[in-house]
Parts: C-alpha cells; sequence; structure tokens
C-alpha cells in the first residue's frame, strides 16, 4: 500500500496516526533521499507518542532517546556512521533488546551489525509531494502493514 501526502503537515498528521500502531515497540527503518521526509514522520509519531519539546535529527549525536509514558521511543540517524561496527561500540543491542520503538534513518549503513527490520518504511521525494510505501519483515512487521493499510485508506478519505 502507498499514500500520497502533500506537506509537512501532512507528513506529520499520518506520523501521528499511526502513533498507536507503532507504540508496542520494535524496529523500523526509514528509507528515503537525503530531505525526503524521514526525520519529519520521526517527529510526528514521537510527539504524538508524548514528547512535548523539538525533535532534533541525530545527525550528529547517533541516536536520541525518548523515555515517554506511551512507550520508550529511540531515534537513529546512521548517515554519518563510518563503520557499521561502530554500532556495537555504542550499545546498539541495549537499544535494540529493552522493547522500545526503534526508529532508524539510514538503516543500510548498519548492515551487517541491524537485525532485520519489523517494518521498512521508504518515503518518495515527488517534489511537491512524498509517496509513502511499507513492507513488514516480521510477525509484528506483518500486524502493523495490515493496521497501516487502514490507517492510510482513512487518511486519503478525510
Amino acid at each position: 500500500m502507498t499514500i500520497r501526502l502533500c506537506g509537512e503537515s501532512a507528513m506529520t498528521a499520518f506520523a501521528a496516526a499511526c502513533a498507536p500502531v507503532l507504540s508496542e515497540g520494535g524496529l523500523l527503518f526509514l528509507e528515503g533521499t537525503l530531505g525526503a521526509g524521514k526525520t519529519t514522520f520521526s517527529r510526528g509519531l514521537i510527539q504524538a507518542l508524548g514528547h512535548q519539546g523539538a525533535v532534533k535529527s541525530p545527525t550528529y549525536t547517533l541516536v536520541e532517546d525518548y523515555p515517554l509514558a506511551a512507550c520508550h521511543v529511540c531515534h537513529f540517524d546512521l548517515y554519518r556512521l563510518g563503520d557499521a561496527e561502530e554500532l556495537e561500540f555504542m550499545g546498539i543491542r541495549d537499544y535494540l533488546d529493552n522493547q522500545a520503538l526503534c526508529l532508524i534513518e539510514w538503516a543500510e549503513k548498519g548492515r551487517g551489525v541491524l537485525p532485520a527490520a519489523d517494518l521498512v518504511l521508504h518515503i518518495d521525494d515527488l517534489g511537491d509531494s512524498r509517496e509513502l510505501s511499507w513492507q513488514a519483515g516480521s510477525e509484528r512487521g506483518q500486524r502493523w502493514v495490515q493496521s497501516l493499510d487502514k490507517l492510510a485508506q482513512e487518511f486519503e478519505q478525510t
């Protein structure tokens, strides 16, 4: 399933609508070119889960941690990662093992260290809009896909 969104507010609104589905925790890879909207989606999701402050891109810190009431969110941006093995030194297993929702931008930079994602969300930059598509990588991801497909249909009708 895909959904086409026009503007940043549509992206954050759709991400917010996804919050109840993704709040159980798991591994979500966000794919797309530089500027496609991966961090915008993450911001909408994290704020919908209860974070009151700004959500900045973890490009330089590699990870921003959000221990929220709804769930624990770890937002990774691996764009500047030099070697996938660096993830082991930063304790990636601890993040993945604590039932947090781990949002990972540029996950391909962690290939060989990162496990398969529960869900891969791909964002295509179409200039004036963004097209989002998703694919499950696990049983949890299959459940998410079913819910996201329904959400997308409802979202497009509003």
